[in-house]
């Protein structure tokens, strides 16, 4: 079994390395997060790969002007080099357009250790809020999981934002 005191600290700093790509939005930073085969589920998208993840990085960061996300502690469960984790993530963009919005969601994910680095195997983003801080925007009509290590099955859709929301 692996340390799991040495996995939560390199899992940590994977969200770490992640939140700091989208702030300096760095699309080939953000893609090294993924393992070579990831999977990113966004948004009603299956991106598999780091070059396919990081054009869609490109195309979904090139709609802000800056972005900050505060990362929950993940709950994690930890095996021989892989791991699966629970964290929720809160995000404040500005667009390009001067508007701004809030994000709220989680992250379910399995981990990979690769080239010495953990990295995401699968990142599934379920949004639960999108709008202004004051949380008068709108709540998705999302799933509750139940308690971790519950989660989405691995071939299940993610949540797509209505156009009006």
């Amino acid at each position: 079994m692996t340390d799991p005191i040495a996995a939560d600290v390199g899992i940590r700093q994977l969200h770490a390395r992640f939140a700091d790509a989208v702030w300096r939005q760095d699309a080939l930073e953000f893609s090294a997060c993924f393992a070579a085969d990831g999977l990113w589920k966004i948004a009603g998208m299956d991106i598999v790969g780091r070059e396919k993840i990081a054009e869609a990085c490109r195309s979904m960061l090139g709609r802000c002007t800056h972005i900050h996300i505060i990362t929950g502690l993940p709950i994690l469960e930890i095996g021989k080099g892989t791991a699966k984790g629970r964290l929720n993530m809160t995000e404040f963009a500005r667009m390009q357009d001067g508007s701004t919005a809030m994000t709220i969601g989680w992250y379910h994910d399995d981990y990979v250790e690769e080239d010495g680095l953990w990295r995401f195997a699968r990142r599934h983003w379920s949004m639960k809020y999108r709008g202004a801080p004051d949380l008068t925007g709108h709540f998705a009509d999302t799933p509750n999981y139940g308690a971790f290590p519950d989660g989405p099955a691995p071939d299940e859709a993610t949540y797509v934002r209505p156009a009006n929301a």
